[in-house]
């Protein structure tokens, strides 16, 4: 795919040993990119393909951590079919507590949802940020989300809401988006530029290239 390319990297918010960095390339309508993340735990590294509106298509996303290994392939049919393909190697317990196998136990479940969602990954918000059209003012927004957790790979339905919470500011390119999570109680305001990249979202990252 021809198009923008930008280089981009986050340090963790409230874990300032996480370090994340992507290349993306972006189109008028659609975007790919590539990523990793280095935690003190794991390491990962992910691929992201979307099609028109940057609705997601395919996800792969390999995760090597102390004793353990897990790959995951997430993609979306035109028809709106979600499919996963998984592997796990090694320990299956994270931190004292049992992970769950990765994959979507029930793929069904993920029939509303346009987009993937990678814990922690600040790339992942930019899709609907950009298919919502959130720098001209948006009111609140709810979407079903494939999220993918880590390290498990395990991928789960997620209720999220999105919502401008301040307008374009065309002097710094930045529009603030309120993200919410349904049901739950974490709130953020998240920071934007012009290409709909996150520049600060509290307690999860912080842009620093």
């Amino acid at each position: 795919m021809r198009g923008a390319v930008r280089h981009v990297e986050w340090v963790g918010d409230e874990d300032p040993h996480r370090l994340e960095a992507a290349v993306l390339t972006l189109a008028p309508d659609r975007l790919d990119a590539l990523g990793t993340s280095r935690t003190t735990d794991y390491v990962t590294s992910w691929t992201l393909e979307t099609g028109p509106d940057w609705v997601t298509s395919r996800l792969s996303v390999s995760v090597a951590g102390r004793g353990f290994t897990r790959w995951l392939v997430l993609t979306r049919s035109a028809h709106g079919r979600w499919a996963t393909e998984t592997y796990a190697h090694g320990d299956d317990r994270y931190h004292g507590e049992r992970m769950p196998d990765p994959g979507a136990a029930h793929p069904e479940d993920l029939d509303d949802a346009l987009e993937c969602d990678l814990a922690l990954c600040p790339v992942t918000n930019t899709m609907p940020i950009l298919r919502l059209r959130a720098r001209e003012g948006l009111a609140e927004t709810e979407l079903t989300m494939a999220w993918v957790d880590l390290p498990s790979l395990a991928v789960v339905p997620s209720r999220q809401a999105y919502s401008a919470a301040k307008p374009y500011d065309p002097a710094s390119g930045h529009t603030v988006v309120r993200y919410r999570s349904v049901g739950g109680t974490f709130m953020a305001d998240l920071t934007v530029d012009e290409d709909g990249i996150v520049i600060d979202y509290p307690r999860v990252a912080r842009r620093i290239l």
